[in-house]
């Protein structure tokens, strides 16, 4: 019985560049991909295990992470053309139409890739960050080969690919901290005392919790206006997300309207004076 097993393994069933190609050979490269991909996937998880464990930047997570992959599949990809006895060489023939390939089909793919590369190693856009591109706001959430995945500010998942990342402008309001500053302005009636209104602002500001000391906040008297006296208020937060400087800027928007109110001061709106001439005739 194991004799008749061993020949059946041995038995050859084709040639290739000379080299025999036995059964065995061919049943075993599955069970070798599979426990080489198992391992790989294990040591990823470890090693990412424990560099979450020590704190380490998801920047860095993703690059170790991405080193991994790459080697461990050009391993087993040259491991298993030895196993099947296929030389190197044997697939010189494909490099001219490769490189057509990568001529004309492969541009954007190859100029995503290089540039997934280079957001994780210069870093000017990290996993957490909150952008703005082309109008859509969004916190990042993975930097891949091809495309960056970012959270819109209403949940929706967008695939940005990475080039476009690097060729287009990106506002990014967390690359360097997550101060924010945020603007309340407000229009009084005429007639309303000004530096009672200014202190009444900056009180309303300044009692926010979230609202820092550092850079302090201020008040500006910006212009007469056609209906009201137009105070601004500005100050600073730490968010990373754009609804926290919403939250911030709404209590402060009923902080004075409480404010306002016990103060007797009237909140303008637009008012106009209308004269209508015109002489009334009777006809009999």
């Amino acid at each position: 019985m194991l004799a008749q097993i061993s020949a059946l393994l041995n038995y050859t069933i084709f040639t290739f560049n000379e080299e025999p190609l036995t059964v065995g050979e061919i049943l075993i490269v599955p069970f070798w991909l599979f426990v080489s991909f198992w391992l790989v996937r294990f040591a990823v998880k470890s090693v990412e295990k424990q560099l979450k464990a020590k704190q380490r930047d998801p920047n860095i997570i993703q690059l170790v992470r991405r080193i991994i992959v790459v080697v461990s599949l050009a391993v087993i990809f040259l491991t298993t053309l030895s196993m099947l006895n296929v030389p190197i060489t044997a697939f010189a023939f494909l490099s001219g139409a490769i490189a057509i390939g990568f001529g004309f089909g492969a541009q954007n793919i190859i100029n995503n890739f290089i540039s997934g590369w280079i957001l994780i190693g210069e870093k000017p856009i990290r996993i957490g960050d909150f952008l703005e591109v082309e109008g859509v706001k969004g916190i990042v959430e993975e930097i891949n080969t091809r495309s960056t995945r970012i959270r819109r500010v209403d949940g929706v998942h967008m695939l940005i690919p990475n080039s476009k990342l690097l060729e287009n402008t990106v506002v990014n309001w967390t690359l360097r901290d997550r101060l924010v500053r945020g603007t309340v302005r407000v229009g009084v009636a005429y007639g309303s005392d000004c530096e009672l209104v200014a202190k009444l602002m900056i009180e309303a500001t300044k009692g926010h919790d979230n609202v820092l000391a550092d850079p302090e906040p201020s008040v500006f008297f910006l212009d007469f206006g056609d209906n009201s006296l137009v105070f601004e208020s500005y100050f600073w937060i730490n968010s990373s997300v754009e609804g926290g400087l919403r939250l911030v800027s709404s209590d402060i928007r009923f902080a004075l309207d409480k404010a306002f109110k016990d103060a007797g001061i009237v909140i303008a709106f637009p008012q106009r004076d209308i004269h209508i001439d015109g002489e009334l005739k009777i006809t009999k």
